[in-house]
Formats: C-alpha cells, sequence, structure tokens
C-alpha cells in the first residue's frame, strides 16, 4: 500500500479552511465523501485509473478552540498500489494536492 502524508498549520478559522481545503481537493479531482469539523475524507473519482490504484485522503483538523489560534492539518493520502516505482500514481497525487494546499489555500506547510 502506497502512503504519503504531510502537515500543515494555520491562524484563520477553522469553517475557512475547511472550504479552502474542500476547494483544493475538488480541484485535484478528490470528491469529499465525508466532513465534518475534524475529519474530511475524500478519494479519487473512478475512471482514470485502476481501481487498486484510485487514492484516498484523509484530512484531520486539530485545534484547540478559542485557546489556541492555531489549527493543525494532517493529511494522509493512500491507495492499495504497490509502491514499486518511487514515481507512483498515489505520489503524483500526493504532489498535486499539497502544491494545491501550500499555493490556494491559508495553510502553511510544517
Amino acid at each position: 500500500m502506497a502512503r504519503y502524508s504531510c502537515s500543515f498549520s494555520s491562524r484563520n478559522p477553522i469553517e475557512i479552511l475547511l472550504n479552502h481545503l474542500g476547494e483544493a481537493l475538488r480541484s485535484c479531482d478528490i470528491e469529499i465523501i465525508y466532513a465534518n469539523n475534524e475529519y474530511v475524507v475524500g478519494r479519487e473519482k473512478p475512471g482514470n485509473v485502476a481501481f487498486t490504484k484510485l487514492v484516498t485522503v484523509e484530512a484531520l483538523i486539530d485545534y484547540q478552540g478559542v485557546a489556541s489560534k492555531e489549527v493543525h492539518l494532517n493529511c494522509i493520502l493512500k491507495n492499495e498500489e504497490l509502491p514499486l516505482k518511487q514515481d507512483n500514481h498515489c505520489r503524483q497525487v500526493f504532489d498535486t494536492v499539497k502544491r494545491k494546499i501550500e499555493t490556494q489555500t491559508p495553510w502553511r506547510l510544517q
């Protein structure tokens, strides 16, 4: 199973961050399956690659409410593909999603 992760942080309100995260994922052809204020799950749309190569995104949002102004996001992208090559499909989607989050949202890479 291929698996890649990255972490981001921000001082913006959680509602704005969730909207930006959803937009970034959708712009990468990832549909949101489940979302709340602490957890977002998305999956790559089927049709372009084999079923085992479809990437799932899990975004864990950690915030301490009003006391802490910092919001942390941990993203995990994974699929069932064996990462036999360094430049596999999951890695390509990971790089695209990470770049979109960095450039199109108020999140900062940690």
